[in-house]
């Protein structure tokens, strides 16, 4: 799939016409999905890059850990480029990373002034496809092993769990974008439908989002009035 879809981003307008004072600075925070690194997230962090916004990855590794411990560690990246960028940034997040996206930005509002959720299974974490669900048990058991480093039982059904189920569809302070596909096939995108945030659809497949060009036309303009909104309030303070 990505042998077609990446021709065709990069023939895209979307992709060819690039104004480098777009983004005016603006930090952005990527956060990659489950079982995938930053590098996932290369296509992304190079087309904002070339409008002027400044990207860095979230640092999570492969994104496999335990729910809060991640979100401690966006939290940190966000003060971290927040200082870098002299305020606050977008967080930007495709599947689990979304949702994890959502809670750092729902815990630290004075460090985000936008969030982006790619197919992000908001309103239920555990309703994925069952091959992740699988996966997401596999790796509970090797942590019961003691394999450090992955989410745990808890993260599945635990306090852990709970706490962040409820702490993910809490009121957002800052404006969101939530992108769904009717074509996805690992998370329903009903789940995607946050009540905090402007719901988009385009026709992309799940791992696909990335790479899709419709995504980054429905992501330009609103990435940009993001921008200006900053940058015209932090002059005229």
């Amino acid at each position: 799939m990505a042998a077609l879809t990446i021709p065709r981003l990069l023939r895209h307008p979307v992709w060819r016409n690039a104004d480098p004072r777009e983004g005016a600075g603006l930090g952005v925070v990527l956060v990659p999905g489950f079982g995938a690194s930053d590098f996932s997230l290369t296509f992304a962090t190079t087309w904002l890059r070339d409008r002027g916004y400044v990207p860095v990855g979230a640092g999570v590794g492969f994104n496999v850990g335990c729910t809060s411990e991640l979100v401690d560690r966006i939290e940190q990246r966000l003060e971290e480029h927040v200082e870098t960028t002299g305020g606050p940034v977008v967080l930007l997040g495709q599947s689990r990373g979304g949702g994890l996206a959502r809670l750092a930005a729902a815990r630290r509002p004075d460090l985000v002034c936008g969030l982006v959720m790619l197919g992000s299974p908001v309103l239920d974490p555990m309703g994925a496809h069952p091959h992740v669900l699988l996966a997401a048990r596999a790796l509970a058991g090797l942590a019961a092993l003691g394999v450090p480093g992955l989410m745990d039982t808890d993260c599945l059904s635990g306090t852990c769990f709970e706490d962040n189920v409820a702490a993910a569809t809490a009121p957002l302070e800052m404006p969101a974008v939530s992108v769904y596909s009717k074509s996805d096939g690992i998370v329903p995108w009903e789940l995607s439908l946050d009540p905090s945030a402007e719901c988009v659809e385009v026709h992309s497949t799940h791992t696909g989002m990335g790479l899709d060009p419709d995504v980054y036309v429905a992501l330009r303009p609103r990435l940009a009035a993001w921008a200006a909104e900053r940058f015209d309030l932090r002059d005229a303070g």
